[in-house]
């Protein structure tokens, strides 16, 4: 087992790190300002122009299918404009919900005082409603990170990722159970706030969940709607051919952000903890914590940019309403505080975290051969 990482600090030295950690935090949020505007709205534009191009990119291509039998249709042609409205469609979707609606959502832009862009009002190009997603995310995820029974996103309740987790047979499985997350992951989402596990296993009441389960109809039917039927149907004939492009693109911004989640907090050397590790937590504690609990994904000013700045996933758990263009400028600052305190930061490309990652879905997928121990976990 790991050594505690924390062991080597003394309380004081937690509460100086935590006070260094607020001074960071306050120096960026009192510097918030028209520059950060003009990045969101900008954002904001391309995003949009880039679903709208997709989908003219792809009624182009039903306009050149080889029925139609004038002078530029053919399959080469169609093949490949409708390829280029997928991918197109998949970044707009990619854009719209990690660097817009996931940040937008965890109130990063509410000092803006736009109605439109707000917490409270936003709704984003998701199957999970905002509301239900601020519960299970924001507050159970982003207060009880990597605590065991509190926070529902480690395995999320159907994957076993650390050793501390009893294992079952149902686990042989998750080679292929983690791959249909990864497919149809915007699915999951939708009804993690559910607790589906807890109600089929009678520990929740499905009263309890009727108005919420409501919700999660009423946006999963407003998806499918425009994505299947309404878009689709635009293209008349070609009705089939539009659905499965727009299928093809929700895969694609379901795997992407099913990597770079999973690789934000499931890489090896991640830690966990007990309820009883986080008994009477103070401010600093809380913020060790979220610093061993995540960890970040190196890349360039566009990867950052399609992870939502999820690449800084520490970062992120540190300060999850600071707006994620700042992410960049703290991370070597808050990088040089861990390695003064002698704490890790837990960095890497995406292959690397990714591999670790899949490697321990895999591992974790049999029956242990030796007593479990608590993976990582400050004693």
């Amino acid at each position: 087992m790991n050594a505690n990482p924390m062991s080597q600090l003394t309380e004081a030295d937690v509460e100086t790190f935590g006070r260094e950690l607020d001074g960071i935090r306050e120096e960026v949020m009192n510097s918030r300002g028209e520059s950060d505007r003009r990045y969101l709205l900008r954002v904001i534009r391309l995003q949009r122009w880039m679903a709208l191009g997709s989908r003219l990119v792809m009624l182009a291509a039903v306009a050149c299918h080889p029925s139609w039998q004038h002078a530029i249709a053919s399959w080469p042609v169609f093949g490949a404009l409708l390829g280029t409205g997928v991918v197109m469609l998949g970044l707009a979707k990619i854009l719209e919900n990690m660097e817009i609606g996931h940040n937008v959502l965890h109130a990063q832009w509410d000092w803006m005082k736009d109605p439109n862009i707000n917490s409270a009002t936003w709704e984003w190009d998701h199957a999970c409603p905002a509301d239900q997603w601020k519960h299970s995310h924001n507050v159970m995820h982003h207060t009880w990170t990597n605590v065991l029974g509190k926070d529902r996103d480690v395995g999320y309740g159907m994957l076993r990722v650390t050793e501390a987790q009893p294992w079952h047979r149902f686990y042989l499985l998750q080679p292929l159970s983690s791959a249909v997350m990864a497919l149809a992951f915007e699915w999951f989402i939708a009804i993690h706030d559910l607790e589906i596990n807890r109600l089929l296993a009678g520990r929740r009441s499905w009263s309890e969940a009727r108005a919420m389960l409501a919700r999660v109809r009423w946006k999963a039917w407003r998806q499918i709607l425009k994505d299947y039927v309404l878009w689709p149907a635009l293209a008349g004939p070609f009705f089939l051919w539009i659905l499965a492009a727009n299928a093809c693109a929700n895969v694609i911004r379901n795997l992407w952000t099913f990597v770079v989640i999973f690789c934000g907090h499931f890489p090896a050397g991640v830690h966990h903890f007990r309820a009883r590790d986080v008994e009477n937590e103070t401010r600093g504690g809380w913020y060790v914590r979220q610093l061993l609990g995540s960890c970040n994904i190196e890349g360039g000013a566009v990867f950052h940019l399609l992870t939502g700045n999820l690449s800084h996933q520490i970062e992120h758990h540190l300060f999850p309403d600071m707006p994620s263009n700042r992410y960049a400028q703290v991370a070597p600052r808050v990088r040089a505080l861990a390695e003064r305190y002698g704490l890790p930061y837990n960095t890497g490309r995406l292959g690397h975290q990714f591999a670790t990652t899949v490697g321990k879905l895999v591992r974790l997928s049999l029956p242990p051969a030796r007593p479990l121990r608590f993976e990582n976990a400050p004693s």
